[in-house]
């Protein structure tokens, strides 16, 4: 059996369930061998709990010392372009969480503008222009960092593997029908990330931390259209967008009990994208912070010959009535409810619905096979370029060629 050795880099919540995930990989041995994060007490803790013998201070420290094949980027999206430039550069291969990256920087000394404590609120006075053209930069060094060392770069977009999409990829190859319109959403009521809430460390609000999934989903099913029908990918050419700061109207800020998430600093809590693409076929997305009841993920597929619905949260297999918070004890029910009282969905296996699982075997066997994986950099430029031009026609009001 192959192995592929891997480094952590991050030890938070999506590093817990990655290494899980390696651990049920068929036909490849993928031994998590190193991690490094920011915090000493959180890696050192991570590196006992998961049984792994190398801990770094850095991601320099890390290529230099320990004998890895992959990273696997479980960081804040600010680090994922920088992390991913470093690995490509030692020659390593790369999965990184999505999405891609975002806009952090500062362009201005610290005169003007505004600020939240130690935060400069970016998103209030940033040209979306700049954003786009940054991180269009951000990616042109990360792929030529790739295409040098002939790295594989595996975008973790976990709606490509949910069980759903790769059934409804599935049925539109074997129906051969033409992708008319897709219509998706990922919404729920706020990101529990402190972070979140400033532009300048999570990179863009609601379209880009939730709306990476749709936008990802979309572009993934034009994508595998494209290459099935024609050899190439189907790609997004143009797009238009709204943005909006629904958490900050008056009668909400008046309410005296919320609900809802946090109320965001300078980043919007709601966004729609509407995407043409290369062949004329459109796609919208909508992705907010102001959904109760868990987190809602959908798909839908109009095709020229059917029909296909994607429902991968919530999840209807298992339902579960409660009179009280703890009629089920500390059994886990679903994500983000606001309470365990009455009916819930009781997700069975959320992490298997969801493809995260799936996400890791394919890019283990990609890695191991010298193939690409299902989600690889195509896709995660796509996506970044999609919302950055989205911003852009928000910011402008109007449409906006995708780069």
């Amino acid at each position: 059996m192959e192995q592929i050795r891997v480094g952590m880099v991050g030890a938070g919540f999506a590093a817990d369930f990655h290494v899980e995930a390696f651990r049920q990989v068929k036909g490849v041995d993928c031994p998590v061998v190193a991690v490094t994060s920011a915090r000493a007490e959180s890696r050192e803790a991570f590196a006992r709990k998961h049984h792994i013998d190398g801990v770094y201070a850095s991601v320099e420290e890390m290529l230099e010392k320990a004998e890895v094949d992959v990273l696997d980027v479980c960081v804040p999206t600010n680090m994922h372009a920088p992390v991913s430039l470093l690995a490509a550069q030692a020659g390593k291969h790369v999965i990184v969480e999505k999405p891609f990256t975002g806009y952090t920087k500062e362009l201005w000394d610290g005169e003007g503008g505004e600020w939240d404590g130690d935060v400069p609120l970016i998103g209030k006075f940033v040209d979306r222009r700049v954003m786009l053209d940054s991180v269009v930069a951000q990616c042109d060094e990360v792929e030529k960092a790739l295409g040098d060392a002939g790295s594989k770069f595996c975008y973790a977009e976990n709606w490509v593997y949910a069980p759903a999409v790769q059934k409804a990829r599935r049925l539109i190859e074997a129906g051969k029908g033409t992708v008319l319109r897709l219509l998706a959403e990922e919404s729920h009521s706020g990101s529990h990330a402190s972070y979140a809430k400033y532009w300048a460390l999570a990179g863009g609000g609601s379209l880009l931390r939730t709306g990476s999934h749709p936008i990802g989903g979309v572009c993934y099913i034009k994508q595998a259209e494209g290459l099935a029908k024609y050899g190439k990918p189907i790609r997004p050419k143009s797009v238009m967008a709204e943005t909006a700061f629904l958490t900050k109207v008056e009668s909400y800020l008046a309410e005296p009990k919320r609900h809802v998430g946090g109320v965001l600093a300078d980043c919007e809590d709601w966004g729609a994208a509407y995407i043409t693409f290369e062949d004329g076929t459109v796609a919208d997305v909508c992705s907010s912070d102001v959904v109760l009841g868990g987190v809602y993920n959908h798909m839908q597929i109009f095709l020229s010959n059917g029909r296909i619905k994607c429902n991968m949260n919530p999840i209807d297999a298992v339902m579960a009535y409660g009179p009280a918070d703890d009629s089920f004890g500390e059994e886990y029910l679903a994500e983000k409810i606001s309470t365990r009282q009455g009916w819930n969905y009781a997700s069975p296996d959320e992490h298997w619905a969801s493809g995260y699982h799936q996400e890791i075997q394919d890019f283990m066997g990609a890695i191991a096979e010298g193939r690409e994986p299902l989600s690889g950099w195509t896709l995660a430029r796509d996506v970044t370029a999609v919302i950055f031009a989205a911003y852009v026609s928000a910011w402008e009001g109007r449409r906006v060629e995708v780069p």
